[in-house]
């Protein structure tokens, strides 16, 4: 026992004296991670983008996507994807692992009865019974269970991280679909009224052939040209019922109808912070969740440090015995017992270098991935600037060339009316005339394209009442 006691002495002592081992130390951000510089041009209009201490990504989605329907989808989505419910399961995993590594600092107990009939040379049998209690206690000096609990609760952030990263990415990808779902069924519209416009042309073209004012080779040209329109109006229907598919299956339930508004009755915000460039770290779930990943990493680390100390270990038992020899007969009587043991490993010092080396490696590995994901989430949210910024641009360009393009339309019909324009000018004019309002509708589309992922690459969409309790 006295033996036991020094032990016990000597590893207290040893304690205090590997502190510097940081076995006991919590895990802090390395000085050496990056996050300065990562937004390029973040100002490049100032009456549309501003860097401040606001991010866009901190407004709650229901501000950012105004439109009901698509509100709806969204809250539908949040409440029935199949992804999210999984990532929800995967957090109470992550608590029940948390919360056993907690129990691990208290005693174990455990009732072991036993009986049993004994006889010695023909004589009368004799009933003998042990009922014990056995107590098991670790006392945690070297910090083995201190790290488990701590890489347990990291595991746990992380899961809960992982959650936030699903919830963003839904919330944008429900909104990129019904926005997909706007553009398809304008293009349709306009692809739909084309083709009864030059269904129209077709008939003026053969009237003006009766007339002697145009050629067989015109009537060949808009009947052609009639058909490619109405070719293309089937394809456009397949792409909505198949948007409509995958956004149902993102709503967790069969394929159906989407019920929709209107593209041109959609408004995102027109004023998009980004915040400083540190924000991300706490806002994006991903970077979370790395950062997460190298504190999780970082104890593990520590948990095999604790492996070369010893382990100490105090039990005990109580309960009742009728079987003591000499000492207790019939009937029970009261039975304790306490000991205290050490156990130091010896020969597998080789095997607990490697697993430190390994832990290290690991660690250094969830390093570079953490600075790798800063460094993503700093391109993306640049990348998202500029596209905000391009189809503005493009947008007002598009306008433009619309407007000039129904204007040459107008004027070739009413040159060819008059004799002093062919029938294939007037087909190039319309021809043009078209593609540029199909693209029109799609520049339209890609400005909130373009919200969607800067909103998405700000960390938006996070459950930030719930972050803040």
């Amino acid at each position: 026992m006295k033996r036991i006691l020094l032990y016990v002495v000597c590893g207290l002592t040893m304690a205090t004296t590997f502190n510097s081992c940081y076995i006991y130390n919590k895990y802090h951000r390395p000085d050496d991670i990056t996050v300065e510089g990562l937004f390029r041009d973040t100002v490049s209009d100032t009456d549309t983008l501003a860097a401040d201490s606001v991010s866009f990504g901190d407004l709650p989605w229901e501000e950012v996507f105004t439109d009901p329907t698509l509100q709806e989808l969204i809250r539908t989505g949040l409440e029935r994807n199949s992804d999210l419910q999984s990532a929800m399961l995967q957090i109470e995993a992550a608590q029940a692992s948390f919360t056993a590594a907690r129990l691990a600092f208290l005693p174990s107990l455990s009732l072991t009865p036993q009986g049993g009939v004994s006889s010695f040379d023909s004589s009368k049998g004799q009933w003998t019974y042990n009922a014990p209690v056995t107590a098991s206690w670790e006392i945690d000096i070297f910090g083995r269970l201190l790290n488990s609990e701590r890489n347990a609760k990291a595991m746990l952030m992380q899961s809960e991280a992982y959650k936030q990263a699903v919830r963003t990415q839904l919330i944008a990808t429900i909104a990129n679909g019904y926005y997909t779902l706007l553009m398809l069924d304008e293009q349709l519209a306009i692809t739909e009224e084309t083709a009864m416009t030059w269904q129209k042309s077709v008939e003026t073209i053969k009237a003006m052939k009766i007339g002697g004012m145009t050629n067989e080779a015109a009537v060949a040209q808009s009947e052609a040209n009639n058909y490619m329109i109405a070719a293309s109006i089937p394809s456009l229907r397949q792409q909505i019922r198949e948007t409509e598919n995958s956004l149902s299956t993102l709503l967790y339930q069969a394929p159906q109808t989407i019920k929709r508004g209107k593209l041109q009755d959609q408004q995102l915000p027109e004023m998009y912070q980004v915040g400083v460039p540190v924000q991300l770290l706490a806002n994006r779930p991903d970077v979370r969740s790395a950062e997460l990943s190298l504190a999780a990493a970082y104890y593990s680390t520590n948990i095999a440090r604790s492996a070369f100390y010893p382990n100490i270990v105090i039990s005990g038992s109580a309960g009742w015995t009728n079987s003591a020899g000499s000492g207790i007969v019939n009937p029970g009587k009261l039975l304790l017992s306490a000991a205290a043991s050490l156990v130091q490993p010896l020969f597998n010092r080789g095997s607990n270098i490697a697993n430190l080396k390994a832990a290290k490696a690991q660690q250094k590995i969830a390093a570079i991935n953490f600075q790798q994901a800063i460094l993503n989430a700093g391109a993306e949210v640049s990348n998202a600037l500029y596209q905000i910024q391009s189809t503005k641009e493009t947008l007002v360009n598009r306008d433009l060339q619309v407007a000039s393009l129904e204007k040459a339309v107008e004027s070739t019909m009413s040159l060819m009316t008059l004799g002093t324009s062919t029938y294939l000018e007037v087909l190039t004019a319309q021809q043009s005339l078209l593609n540029a309002q199909l693209s029109q509708i799609s520049d339209s589309y890609q400005c909130m394209v373009a919200v969607i992922n800067l909103y998405q690459a700000l960390g938006g969409g996070r459950e930030i009442e719930e972050e803040n309790k």
